[in-house]
């Protein structure tokens, strides 16, 4: 008897090992890619010719044949069109209506002028009227690039007094109790909005708390972030650290993922694993694990947690302690964090981009308050 031949994969299962592996396949151009050596041994260029790919391994120069890193170069254009159908995308509002008769027979015709900057002007060829469109911006007196302006330096940083500073610069003058007026109302537009919006986190999350000061009082925030996408999933603020019912955060994050984690990763609180009990484990299988870890010194377990942790706490300091428990502040933050904040650790993206939520337009500001405001007005 001849014994038996080893097993040999096919080049199409070559290829899928491939291209799940992180970083083999490089996309340099629209017609050339990079696949690495499965040997360690340097890249192949895969080039777009008429005549269809081309690479430089043996396999393919002199063979012939469709080799390994040519369908690991298709797979993972399929694998982008996959990715690139499922992102949802926020664009900037372009569809008009008439504001009387919501014909969209309109055209551009001038520009109205005051001090705070220039309003695109519309005539309806129906009913011939002229009128201004201001979505989610209709009755402020502020134009919507100071108010976004605004937002934006208070999240990133600056306090209330410094933001009224700043926009004064721009000659606009503002109290700062009118500009936390502007991130109350919008806050709570763009929360409305962003709870049918699921994002594509993994099924690794992570939980954690911190204390903030609330009236001069101790309280703690507790979050729940993806471990991929860095997504603040859910947050809650409790009175108590270790005896807090956080099931209220556990359920509120599954809802908003449309799912339940596969593993959490926690401190070694025991109010986090009472919750993970009733929230998430069943005798079903796959069921979620569970994995709680006791802090030590030069711990870098929960590292991810705790770097969103002291992103908050920076902001805090500069808030100088939060004014009540429901302040829209916090949940201003996690937009702001979610949306807005470039991450370097995820290469300059926003956590949202990565969990497949693109917003556009070069005032995203702007672009999410106008969805806001026209789907609650639909």
């Amino acid at each position: 008897m001849t014994p038996e031949q080893p097993f040999q994969l096919t080049r199409e299962e070559k290829a899928q090992k491939i291209v799940h592996t992180k970083g083999a396949v490089s996309r340099i151009d629209e017609h050339t890619y990079s696949v690495k050596s499965q040997s360690g041994n340097g890249a192949y260029v895969i080039v777009a010719t008429e005549s269809g790919w081309k690479c430089a391994c043996r396999d393919h120069y002199y063979r012939g044949a469709k080799c390994k890193h040519i369908w690991a170069v298709e797979y993972s254009i399929e694998l982008r069109k996959e990715v690139q159908a499922s992102v949802k995308v926020i664009a900037p509002i372009s569809s008009l209506n008439c504001r009387f008769c919501n014909s969209q027979n309109i055209v551009r015709d001038g520009v109205r002028h005051n001090k705070y900057g220039d309003i695109q002007k519309y005539n309806c060829k129906d009913c011939k009227r002229y009128f201004t469109i201001n979505v989610g911006f209709e009755g402020m007196r502020a134009p919507p690039q100071v108010i976004t302006g605004a937002m934006q330096l208070y999240f990133s940083g600056e306090s209330l007094r410094n933001v009224q500073r700043f926009i004064k610069l721009q000659g606009y003058k503002a109290s700062h109790m009118a500009i936390y007026r502007w991130i109350k109302k919008y806050v709570g537009l763009m929360e409305k909005y962003l709870e049918k919006i699921t994002p594509n986190v993994s099924d690794t999350w992570r939980t954690d708390e911190l204390y903030l000061k609330i009236k001069g009082n101790t309280k703690y925030l507790y979050a729940l972030m993806d471990d991929e996408t860095r997504f603040w999933i859910a947050q809650q603020v409790a009175d108590t650290k270790y005896t807090q019912d956080v099931r209220p955060l556990f359920n509120e994050g599954r809802e908003i993922a449309g799912k339940k984690p596969m593993t959490l990763i926690s401190d070694g609180a025991p109010n986090f694993h009472n919750a993970y009990m009733r929230e998430y484990f069943t005798h079903a299988v796959p069921r979620t694990k569970h994995i709680q870890h006791i802090h030590l010194k030069g711990d870098k377990n929960n590292n991810k947690m705790e770097r969103m942790n002291g992103e908050i706490r920076d902001r805090e300091k500069v808030m100088r302690g939060l004014k009540k428990m429901d302040t829209p502040v916090l949940a201003g933050y996690q937009i702001y964090h979610n949306y807005f904040r470039e991450h370097e650790s995820l290469g300059n993206h926003t956590p949202a981009e990565i969990a497949g939520i693109k917003v556009e337009g070069e005032n995203k500001w702007i672009t999410m308050i106008q969805n806001a405001a026209k789907q609650a007005d639909n």
